[in-house]
Order: structure tokens, then C-alpha cells, then sequence
């Protein structure tokens, strides 16, 4: 019988490992949290290949951040500036320790309801990661916020992680970029459309 009062924390699963940059071969626990989905090693290395040109000086979203594990590699890899959301309130205090501990410099951890934050006053960023758990069938809905709530820059990226069995409706000015396959999972790197210039 646990006694009241603050939750028993959750064991560790296992660990990932920040692939380059800074804190290459540094490492982050994972804890059990259900729909919990960290992106591996090989994901992330193919991720931040595609995204080398940009990534320096980035201002970065990791809005469904669960480890946090895309996020800080883009820290590690010269991101200017990240803001993890995560809902799940034991998740973010994990998140807010490892970076602390690895002293990650531009990081802001948000414990907040992704929809319900994105309906905040925007402040725009150059890359955001969109790997939301699939089982609640959030691309859509979250993807045309970003769009419509001025939380894109004109030619910001956008990384999305889906099912393989199928291609989530996105706002028709994201182009596909990149885009690639691990296990069951779809990978896909998009670049917003910015204005026109002859328009």
C-alpha cells in the first residue's frame, strides 16, 4: 500500500542516446508512460541530415516532447532556442531534469495540453516537430493550427512521424521535402510555402 501524498515516480525503461553535436553520446532516460513513442537513434540521425542546412540558429517546437529526444538533439546540433510542451506532468519534470543536467542552453519546457497551448498568443518558429501519439489522430487539427495561428515563420519546416498506413491530412502549403520509413513508422520532413513574391 503506497501512502498518500506525491505519486510514486515511474521506473526507467530504458535510455536514449543525443546522436551529434554538443552533447553527442550523451544520454536520456526513458521512463514507462503509455503512447510513449521515443524516436530512435537511426530516425533522428536521418532527421538531422536532412535538416543540417537550417538547423544552426533555429528557434525550435518540440510540441508532443515526451523525452524530449528531438529537441535536444536540435540543441545539441546548434538550435538556437526550444520550447518542449508535454502534458503528461511526470514526462515534463523528467524533461526539465535531464535538461538541466546536460545543461542545455535556450530550452523551455511548457507542461500544457499541446491544442490548449497552441491557442496562446503565437510566437513563430523555424522547425517544429509534429510526432503526436497515434492513437489520437491529432495531425489535422494540430497542423492547421500551426498554420492558421501564426506559429510558423514563411518558410518554416515542419517533421511529422505517422503510421505508415497512411498520410495525414496537412495544410496545402507544406511541401513534402523528405520523406522516409523505419518499422511501421512514416517519417516526413515539410517545408511551409512562404508568400509568393510575384503574387
Amino acid at each position: 500500500m503506497r501512502a498518500h501524498g506525491k505519486p510514486a515516480a515511474r521506473p526507467v525503461s530504458g535510455s536514449l542516446r543525443i546522436v551529434a553535436g554538443r552533447l553527442r553520446g550523451s544520454r536520456i532516460e526513458v521512463i514507462d508512460s503509455a503512447g510513449l513513442r521515443p524516436t530512435s537513434d537511426r530516425v533522428r540521425e536521418t532527421l538531422f541530415n536532412w535538416l543540417m542546412p537550417v538547423i544552426a540558429g533555429a528557434r525550435c517546437l518540440d510540441l508532443y516532447a515526451g523525452t524530449g529526444a528531438l529537441g535536444i538533439e536540435a540543441c545539441s546540433r546548434g538550435a538556437a532556442e526550444c520550447v518542449f510542451v508535454e502534458r503528461d506532468r511526470e514526462l515534463a519534470r523528467r524533461l526539465g531534469e535531464n535538461l538541466a543536467r546536460l545543461k542545455v542552453e535556450g530550452a523551455r519546457v511548457v507542461h500544457a495540453d499541446a491544442m490548449g497551448w497552441l491557442g496562446s498568443p503565437p510566437a513563430p518558429f523555424d522547425i517544429v516537430f509534429l510526432d503526436p501519439p497515434f492513437d489520437a489522430d491529432a495531425w489535422a487539427a494540430v497542423a492547421l493550427r500551426l498554420e492558421e495561428g501564426g506559429w510558423l515563420r514563411g518558410d518554416a519546416w515542419v517533421y511529422v512521424e505517422s503510421p505508415t498506413t497512411w498520410v495525414p491530412v496537412l495544410p496545402t502549403g507544406w511541401r513534402e521535402h523528405r520523406v522516409g520509413q523505419a518499422g511501421n513508422v512514416r517519417l516526413a520532413l515539410y517545408r511551409r510555402a512562404g508568400p509568393d513574391p510575384l503574387s
